[in-house]
């Protein structure tokens, strides 16, 4: 089965939180109530130091990913 990069989710112990996860490496989950970021796996220190501005860019495509969903939604 091939896994979408990005999904949305939500919890009912947190009814007003919606959560972008991001599924590829470095797998992550986006809390869109207050924009925080959990990360599911540990990153190496090289990682985490190289990571920096592709997680700007992944934070962009989730944004996106939300925007393209929501206007899905809507129709």
């Amino acid at each position: 089965m091939e896994l979408p990069k990005f999904v949305l989710a939500d919890n009912t112990d947190f009814p007003d939180d919606i959560f972008i996860i991001h599924l590829e490496y470095p797998r992550f989950l986006i809390n869109l109530k207050d924009d925080s970021i959990e990360f599911l796996e540990e990153l190496d220190d090289e990682d985490e130091e190289d990571m920096e501005a592709e997680m700007e860019k992944l934070i962009q495509l989730a944004g996106e990913f939300y925007d393209r969903e929501m206007e899905r939604y809507e129709e």
